[in-house]
C-alpha cells in the first residue's frame, strides 16, 4: 500500500520494509494514469485501491488501475464490497469509479485480480448518509473455489436458520478460475438509500457453521439497529468525508478502527469531526469544515 501511494505521487520514502518500526513520506504531487499494482503474495488488493483511491478522485486526470493480490480476504473487504457497497457510495459524491474482477483470489494462494477506472471530480460533494430507508432486497451468496459445494450449503442453511431468510434469497456459487482453494459467505442487504453487505471468510480449521454464525451476527446488530452505515463501511467514509470537508452518517457504536480515524484524519486535513450517540448502539458523526 505504502509503494503503490509513492508510485502515484512520486514520493520520498524511508522504512518500507517488512518489520519496520518507523515510515517516513513525504509526497509530491499526485500524477492520474495507468497503473499495475501486484501486492505478491495473497495480501489484500482492495486495501491498497483504498489507499490511493481518495488521491485519484481529486487527481488532474482519468485513471486506469490493474490490482493483483487477495480479493477475498479475512480482515479486509471483499471485492463485493467495493463493487456493492463503498464505490456507489463514492460516485454520489461526484467522480465516477468503475470496478470490474477478472479472476478471484483467496487466501493463502492469492493470484485475484480486479480493474479500476477513475474519472476524478474537481471537488467532491459531501455525503449525507442518516436515514437507511425501506429494505427493498437481501440476499446470501456462499462462494466456494476448488472446495466441496456442502460446505456453501452449511453456511446458508445458518443464514437460513439465524435470519430467517427463505431459500430463494440464499445462492451456492462455485467460482471458477480462482488459482487455490477459498470460501467467501456474503450477506447483502439493499435499502432505499444504501446497500450493505457482511462477509464471512473460510479458514482452515474453522467450521463453516462458525463464518457462517459471525456474518449474521453482524448483519443482525446491523438490522436491529436501524442504521445505514455498518461498522466497517463507517471506517472507510472518514477520508471522503474529510476531503468533501463535510457529511455525515449514522452508524453503529464506533469501533476502535473508526475511532483512531476520527482522531488522525484532523491532524492531516481541515476538518473536524463529532460523534453524538444517538441511541442504543447507535452513533452519528458528523464532518465539518475547519478552514
Amino acid at each position: 500500500a505504502v509503494e503503490a501511494a509513492a508510485a502515484i505521487c512520486g514520493a520520498e520514502v524511508e522504512g518500507a520494509e517488512v518489520g519496520s518500526r518507523a515510515l517516513t513520506f513525504r509526497p509530491g504531487s499526485v500524477r492520474a494514469g495507468d497503473h499495475l499494482f501486484s501486492v505478491g503474495t495473497a495480501g489484500s488488493a482492495t486495501l491498497v485501491l483504498q489507499t490511493i483511491l481518495p488521491a485519484l478522485l481529486l487527481a488532474p486526470g482519468a485513471s486506469r488501475l490493474v490490482l493483483e493480490g487477495g480479493t477475498h480476504n479475512p480482515l479486509a473487504p471483499p471485492f463485493d464490497f467495493l463493487e456493492r457497497v463503498f464505490v456507489p457510495l463514492i460516485n454520489r459524491m461526484g467522480p465516477r469509479v468503475s470496478v470490474r474482477l477478472e479472476r478471484p483470489g483467496f487466501y493463502p494462494a492469492g493470484g485475484g485480480r480486479f480493474t479500476v477506472e477513475i474519472e476524478p471530480a474537481s471537488r467532491l460533494v459531501p455525503l449525507e448518509l442518516t436515514e437507511r430507508g425501506e429494505i427493498r432486497d437481501r440476499r446470501a451468496r456462499a462462494l466456494v473455489a476448488n472446495l466441496s459445494p456442502r460446505i456453501a450449503q452449511r453456511e446458508l442453511a445458518v443464514v437460513r436458520e439465524q435470519l430467517g431468510w427463505d431459500e430463494g434469497l440464499l445462492r451456492v456459487e462455485q467460482v471458477r478460475g480462482s488459482p487455490g482453494p477459498g470460501n467467501a459467505l456474503l450477506i447483502e442487504i439493499g435499502s432505499e438509500h444504501v446497500t450493505e453487505l457482511f462477509a464471512g471468510f473460510g479458514e482452515r480449521g474453522v467450521a463453516a457453521e462458525e463464518v457462517a454464525a459471525h456474518a449474521c451476527r453482524e448483519a443482525q446488530r446491523y438490522l436491529t439497529a436501524g442504521v445505514p452505515v455498518g461498522d466497517h463501511l463507517a471506517d472507510q467514509l472518514v477520508i471522503p468525508l474529510a476531503l468533501a470537508g463535510g457529511g455525515a452518517f449514522r452508524t453503529l457504536a464506533l469501533s476502535r478502527h473508526t475511532a483512531t480515524q476520527l482522531e488522525l484524519v484532523p491532524r492531516f486535513l481541515p476538518v473536524s469531526f463529532r460523534a453524538s450517540a444517538s441511541g442504543d448502539d447507535v452513533v452519528e458523526v458528523r464532518a465539518a469544515t475547519t478552514a
